[in-house]
């Protein structure tokens, strides 16, 4: 330890070990850490429906209401769970719930015993963190063999959610349910109508607005792990070697 540290009384001393410790141990181990963390926020949302579907509304709320700071939570563009279809229409929902394409009002839906219940947050949040914890397991055997991605590599990644989430951030200015992305009018002209109806309109699950969704979070997501992981084994890596140097000065063990 520092000469300073080892001036200091036993119990600060003791503390200052410990902290280390748990430092070099993160060193060590960041990689699985991450992996668990970004695994239970990724996994979180679906424990929602779960509790409703268990009746415990009460503790499904609060998880609902924290993934609200974070996502529209828009309900035809969110999976279900636990009942006949894994996502609904917009006239579906606004069927059982309200004839209106107020988003703030959408949102508050959450599904019924009918139509089972709604993950916490929607489709794209889905594909972007499971895919950010996906990539960093497929990513651990290989990060000694992968060089970190430039940023224009990461760039490349990123733009088609941009573009994706941008145009529907536009198309939902005229009205939810009512801009050019909902009908995708200017899709089934450059293809020629050769795809069902409901692959154009909407944003069921198999409609292009769901798939570019899930393809763009995805993709996003493999563009973090590639560019920032190896920057970060580095960091840690260093951390971890001056860890081992210290305690082998000050004679600890670790």
């Amino acid at each position: 330890m520092s000469t300073s540290t080892a001036a200091a009384n036993p119990r600060t001393r003791e503390a200052v070990i410990i902290v280390d410790r748990l430092v070099y141990f993160f060193c060590r181990h960041w990689l699985a850490v991450v992996v668990i963390v970004l695994g239970l926020f990724a996994g979180l949302p679906f424990l929602a429906p779960v509790l409703m579907q268990l009746g415990w509304k009460s503790a499904a709320n609060v998880i609902y209401a924290f993934y609200a700071t974070q996502c529209h939570q828009m309900p035809q563009r969110s999976f279900f769970l636990f009942g006949p279809k894994a996502m609904y229409s917009l006239a579906e929902v606004q069927a059982v719930w309200q004839n209106t394409n107020n988003p703030l009002i959408l949102r508050q839906f959450v599904g019924n015993a009918q139509m089972g219940w709604k993950v916490a947050w929607s489709d794209r949040m889905v594909s972007l963190y499971s895919g950010l914890a996906l990539f960093a397991v497929l990513w651990s055997p290989l990060r000694r063999r992968i060089k970190p991605l430039p940023w224009w590599g990461f760039i490349l990644f990123a733009l088609p959610m941009v573009l994706d989430g941008g145009t529907h951030f536009i198309s939902d200015l005229a009205g939810i349910g009512q801009g050019f992305r909902d009908s995708n009018v200017w899709l089934a002209a450059l293809t020629g109508n050769v795809l069902p109806a409901s692959f154009y309109a909407g944003d069921a699950l198999g409609s292009f607005n769901s798939l570019m969704r899930i393809v763009t979070g995805l993709l996003f997501g493999l563009g973090v792990v590639w560019l920032a992981f190896p920057y970060l084994q580095q960091a840690f890596a260093e951390m971890e070697y001056n860890m081992e140097a210290k305690f082998k000065r000050s004679g600890l063990s670790l």
